[in-house]
Parts: C-alpha cells; sequence; structure tokens
C-alpha cells in the first residue's frame, strides 16, 4: 500500500546559506503547492528549553543577526503544545476509519470480481439431473490442463431423445459449440453471487475483470490530479471530505450496476478517492505530531489500522455473501467522513501559506486547551513575524522550475529514468502479488488475509533497519528476493509449497514499496522534488495498470504471472544499485547539486561497512537554528543531525499522492536566499 512523503527538514548549509525561506516555515512551498518536509526527526525540536531567548534582545544587541538568523517555523510550536498529547492521540485514533476506507478502496474489487475456477456450460433442459449427471453427459472431457472438463463448450444434441435413452455419456458424434445458455458454478471456493458470476465474464470474457481493475486505475491518476488541486486551493479538509463522498457515492451506486460499462464507470469514480481518502488525513495527522513521534505514528497507522482493514475484508466479503451488499457494507461507512471538519484540524502550514496565520494560531489554541499546555506570547510573535516575512519575499520571488529540468543533464537524467523505471517496476510487483492470491492453489480468501497480514512484519523491519543499511542495497535487496521466492514458486508444486514462495515474495515486496517514493524524494533536487516525485507516482499508477493483465496472462499459463513477476522483481532490484545512496547525506537544492550528488560514490559502496566520517565519530554535535541558540559565538561548522530510525515509508507516500500532485511551479531556495 496503500498507498507518502518524507522529506527530511535537516538540510544543513553553511552560515551564509541560512538567510531565508527554505529556513522560514520550511514545510511550505508557497507558490501554490504543499510540501511537507517535517516528517523527519530535527534535534533542534526536541530542545524546547532552548527556545526561551528574548529574540528582541537578541536583534537588538546585534542587529546584523536579524536578517541572518534562521526563523520560528510551525515545527517549533510543537514542544510547547506536547509532541504526542491527548489532541494529538485522538487524531492518531480517528486514522483508523481513513485507514479502513483506502483498504476497501483498493481490495474490494478483487472480492467483486473473482470467479469461481469450476464452471461450465448450463444445459438447461438437464436441469433434473445432478451437478455431476449433467456434467458427465453434455460438457467435453479435457485430458491435459488443471480441470477434467471444458469451461467453454457444450455439446449440442436432442437432449429430450437422449434422455429417453438413458443415456449417461455423450456420442462421439455430436458437436461441440460454444456455450449458449450461460455457465453454471462450483461455489466451493467462491460461496457467493459476484458480478463476473451474475453477468458470466468468463471464456470470451474473462478479460473484463482485469479491465475494469485497469480502469480504477485510470481513475486513481485523475483522482490524484483533481483532489491534489482541491487540497492546494481549497485546503485538505474539504479534499479529504470530498474524496471520501466521491468513495461513498460511487461505491453505493457499484451495488447497483447491472452490465460492464455502468459497472467500470462506477468504478473509475471509486478510483478517484483512491488514496486520497486516507493520506489527505495521514498527513495532516503527521503535520500535528512532534518530530520524534512522527517514525511511530506514520508507521503504525499503515502497519497496524490498514493491515487490520485489509484482513478483515475477505471474511466481510463472506460474511455478505452477496457482492451487492458487499459493496453497500464497504462504501456506506464513508459517510462517516462528513463529521471531518468538526473533528479534524484544518492543515496549519496550508493556512499559513494562504496568510491566514490567525487561524493558524487559533488551531494551536485548541491543541493548548485540550493538550493543558501553553505556547509562551513570545514564540507566537516570533512565529507570526517569521511566517509574514515569508510570505512576502514569496510573492517576490519569481524564478520557476518544470519537471523537465530533471532532465537537462546526464547524471540527473540517469537518476530520473532510473527512478521511474524502478518505481514502475516495485508497482507493478506489489499489485501483481496483491492481485494473484487466486491462482496459487489455496483458498483465496485465506492466502489474501496471510498475505495482507505480511505488512506488518515489513513495517517493523524496515523501521529497525533503513537508516543502518541504507537504501540503494536494501531496496536492491528486498526487490531481487521477492523476484527469486516468485520464481522459485513456479518451480514447486501448485498449493502450499507455491503458496508460501509467493507470500515470501510479498513480504519482500513491501519493503521495496515502502523505500521506493523515499528514496526518490531524498535524491530529487528541492526546486523540483515536488513535481519530479509526482511524475514517478503518476508513473506508478500506470505499471498498476497493467498488472491486472500481468495476472490475467495466468489464463494463458499458470505460471506466467508470477515467472513475469520474478523477472521483473529481480531485474527492477538490480537497477536500484545504479542510485546514489542518500542515507546521511544532504538532500540536493539545486539542479546543480542534483547533478553531482553522489559522484564521490562507488558502485560497491555499502554504509555497512563504509569507513568512518567526522560525522560518526562525533555524533553528539547537532547544528542549532540561530533563532535557538543563546550563544551568538558558536562555530559556524556542523555535523548534520542523527537520523531517527526511520521517517516512514507511508509518509512519502501520503504527502507525495495529497499535496504534491498539484504542484506545476517550484521555487528555487538559493535564489531567494540571494536576493534577500
Amino acid at each position: 500500500m496503500a498507498p507518502q512523503e518524507r522529506t527530511p527538514c535537516c538540510e544543513q548549509e553553511d552560515e551564509s546559506q541560512c538567510t531565508s525561506i527554505d529556513n522560514n516555515l520550511s514545510n511550505i512551498d508557497l507558490s501554490g503547492s504543499f510540501v511537507n518536509k517535517g516528517y523527519t526527526n530535527d534535534s533542534t525540536d526536541n530542545l524546547a528549553n532552548t527556545k526561551n531567548v528574548n529574540f528582541n534582545e537578541r536583534t537588538k544587541n546585534n542587529p546584523q543577526e536579524d536578517s541572518s538568523k534562521k526563523a520560528t517555523d510551525f515545527d517549533d510550536l510543537l514542544p510547547y503544545v506536547g509532541e504526542f498529547g491527548l489532541y494529538q492521540k485522538i487524531l492518531f485514533l480517528l486514522m483508523i476509519p481513513f485507514a479502513f476506507f483506502v483498504a476497501f478502496v483498493y481490495f474490494a474489487q478483487i472480492f467483486m470480481t473473482i470467479v469461481p475456477e469450476q464452471h461450465w456450460c448450463w444445459v438447461p433442459e438437464l436441469a433434473n439431473l445432478t451437478v455431476e449427471q449433467r456434467r458427465a453427459l453434455a460438457i467435453p472431457p479435457k485430458s491435459d490442463g488443471p480441470y477434467s472438463h471444458d469451461r467453454c463448450h457444450m455439446y449440442v444434441a436432442d437432449w429430450s431423445k437422449a434422455l429417453a435413452q438413458g443415456r449417461t455419456t455423450p456420442d462421439d458424434e455430436w458437436p461441440i459449440v460454444t456455450c449458449t445458455n450461460g455457465w453454471e458454478y462450483n461455489r466451493s471456493d467462491v460461496p457467493y453471487d459476484t458480478i463476473a458470476s451474475d453477468l458470466d465474464w468468463v471464456c470470451e470474457k474473462d478479460n473484463l475483470p482485469a479491465t475494469a481493475q485497469a480502469i480504477f486505475f485510470c481513475g486513481a491518476i485523475v483522482g490524484g490530479l483533481v483532489f491534489g488541486w482541491i487540497a492546494d486551493k481549497y485546503g485538505r479538509i474539504p479534499a479529504l471530505v470530498g474524496t471520501n463522498i466521491m468513495g461513498f457515492t460511487a461505491g453505493v451506486g457499484t451495488a447497483f450496476c447491472s452490465s460492464f460499462w455502468s459497472f467500470s464507470v462506477c468504478r473509475f469514480l471509486v478510483g478517484l478517492a483512491f488514496d486520497n481518502c486516507f493520506t489527505m488525513m495521514y498527513i495532516l495527522v503527521l503535520e500535528y505530531v512532534g518530530p520524534k513521534w512522527r517514525t511511530f505514528v506514520a508507521n503504525m497507522s499503515i502497519a497496524i489500522f490498514f493491515t487490520l482493514a485489509s484482513c478483515l475484508l475477505p471474511w466481510i466479503a463472506l460474511w455478505a455473501d452477496d457482492w451487492r451488499k458487499f459493496a453497500l457494507w464497504t462504501s456506506a461507512p464513508f459517510i462517516l467522513a462528513l463529521a471531518t471538519p468538526w473533528l479534524v484540524p484544518e492543515s496549519a502550514r496550508w493556512l499559513v501559506s494562504q496568510g491566514k496565520i490567525d487561524k493558524a494560531l487559533t488551531i494551536m489554541k485548541k491543541f493548548e486547551r485540550i493538550n493543558k499546555t501553553k505556547i509562551p506570547d513570545k514564540v507566537i510573535s516570533e512565529f507570526t513575524e517569521s511566517s509574514l516575512k515569508t510570505i512576502k519575499e514569496c510573492e517576490a520571488e519569481s524564478r520557476t522550475y518544470s519537471v523537465l529540468d530533471l532532465f537537462r543533464t546526464p547524471r540527473l537524467r540517469k537518476n530520473a529514468i532510473l527512478l521511474i523505471v524502478i518505481w514502475m517496476a516495485i508497482s507493478l510487483v506489489f499489485d501483481g502479488h496483491v492481485r494473484n492470491v487466486g491462482t496459487l492453489g489455496l483458498d483465496i480468501f485465506l492466502t489474501f488475509t496471510i498475505a495482507s497480514a505480511t505488512e506488518l512484519p515489513a513495517d517493523t523491519f524496515l523501521t529497525a533497519v533503513l537508516d543502518r543499511w541504507g537504501r540503494r542495497w536494501l531496496a536492491c535487496g528486498s526487490m531481487v528476493i521477492s523476484g527469486i521466492f516468485s520464481l522459485l514458486a513456479t518451480a514447486v508444486p501448485v498449493g502450499g509449497p507455491s503458496a508460501s514462495m509467493a507470500i515470501m515474495g510479498r513480504f519482500a515486496v513491501n519493503i521495496s514499496y515502502n523505500i521506493g517514493l523515499q528514496y526518490a524524494a531524498e535524491l530529487l533536487p528541492t526546486v523540483v522534488r515536488a513535481q519530479g516525485v509526482a511524475l514517478i507516482h503518476i508513473m506508478g499508477y500506470v505499471a498498476s495498470i497493467i498488472a491486472p493483465f500481468v495476472v490475467y496472462s495466468a489464463n494463458v499459463y499458470q505460471e506466467l504471472p508470477l515467472l513475469i513477476l520474478g523477472v521483473l522483481g529481480v531485474l527492477g532490484g538490480l537497477l536500484c544499485l545504479f542510485l546514489p545512496e542518500t542515507m546521511d547525506t544532504e538532500m540536493p537544492q539545486t539542479l546543480q547539486d542534483g547533478e553531482n550528488f553522489g559522484k564521490d560514490q562507488k558502485f560497491w559502496d555499502n554504509p555497512c561497512f563504509s569507513r568512518k566520517t567526522d560525522e560518526e565519530e562525533n555524533p553528539e554535535r547537532y547544528i542549532k537554528r540561530a533563532s535557538l541558540s543563546t550563544n551568538q559565538t558558536e562555530p559556524t561548522n556542523f555535523v548534520r543531525a542523527m537520523p531517527s530510525a526511520i521517517s516512514s515509508r507511508a509518509s512519502i507516500r501520503g504527502s507525495v499522492r495529497a499535496s504534491n500532485r498539484g504542484s506545476i511551479r517550484q521555487r528555487e531556495p538559493s535564489r531567494i536566499k540571494e536576493e534577500v
């Protein structure tokens, strides 16, 4: 999954560069698109005791410091209201329904369009016979393949005469034709009616479930653009409510569909809600949680809430016992999103970016009241002053950048193309594993539950190792391991052995998926990061459109889906080795930074075996914000802040999908600094 951005906020620069916009409200792109850079720990954010500095006195004693200090930004307010107080805990729990919503949107269609493996032509003239007698008399037998009978053809005969003669086996002279009266199904593996069985999407129509799923992902691309624009223009809460109401309306409408095209239209509209129905809420909650708690909130909301919803979904389908009821039951809860404006605060960062500083401070007052804390008036004054200054500076800035700038220089172009190809491979392999559970030879409901449960250990493992082992080799290893297990699944007997191998492949690709967009957010230059990550994410959706047809290829050759997923996993993993490592490095700011990034790295470099640097030998040294330091004569040399365990794979997907897709402009911080 679900379907989120991590953009480290601790981008260290020399003292001469720490003068302007990227230090003032560094989490806001005032050009019109939200770029949340607050999803990693900033060591200075936890030092509330350093913030009671007499701002006016320091400015009076050192007038030049007013123009060179780092201004108070939104994260500087969080230690005063509590980084994970009562209100934040309430918001964390309010993520539960939205995590369920995105799981329902993403996976429900699988259980609406699943087709029982055993089906054959329906012959109404033989309705009085038992199933075995009908099949023995009217259906041609097959000696090859996984089925003992033909699923798409039948004999043609005078059935009244045949019954009068007491025949129980067919005459070899009877002609064979395609089914003319529909199909009947063995309900042992799928014990309820689905739209695919109701409308007979089998044989020459067996591609329709895959086509409907591809249409769903087309809707997801459009929805990302539309609701991303709404979020930037009107706020995160209107976008969150709108996307969930869209999911409610189209989901309920799905239950009343009676044709492929009506079903496809409804699923396209449901696709508009994927995955913004969760990630808008996701980034809102992360915004109000202190840096040291963002890792926990970001990972656990996915690992617990989303995983729980995914594991429950197949059993809800069995309980509903009808695809129409299932569609209603998984769509009706979306109406609860109407209560969001009364329960969830608007994004304070977005309000500030729109010049609505008073409304942002009103929200912080609510945090003070519920958490029983207090922000000093001096800190609020500094925050207001720096916010107004930032708005004025950005209004004066006119330089714009395009995503095409990523492709103008050779190294940056290579990295951008690799990121696109790798993310497409990861998206295709991940979605392929999600939808391929029906071909593994076991109960699809149990297999889907076990495969979905791998999200929890994958998140936990990644939390422990990502900032120790790095991105490059971990992404490569997890993708290659996923590919190997997928290939092994084709070499063992169908059933328990193949399902076990495929589930291990799903576990490994979960890790790759979690790394993917974080890698992009750390590697692309700041001035085009939002647009670049949005492009990569959209290309991942394009790859997901193909995934249902990869699974459909099992109708041609049963092992073909896993062979394709295995080869893509190995190739995608090996391509990761051609990217530079981003762990413990400064994120590139300008296009030139992006072009030069990683030039000093060698192919076999590995963070686990690298020589110690000055940073590693002096881990206790942290850069301090000038506005928070009481020592005006501090040395200007620095060591970047130590990373937290992980700043969530999910935070990359959420912030990118919800906030950055609407971005059409990025401003260059370095140019603003020069003008200031």
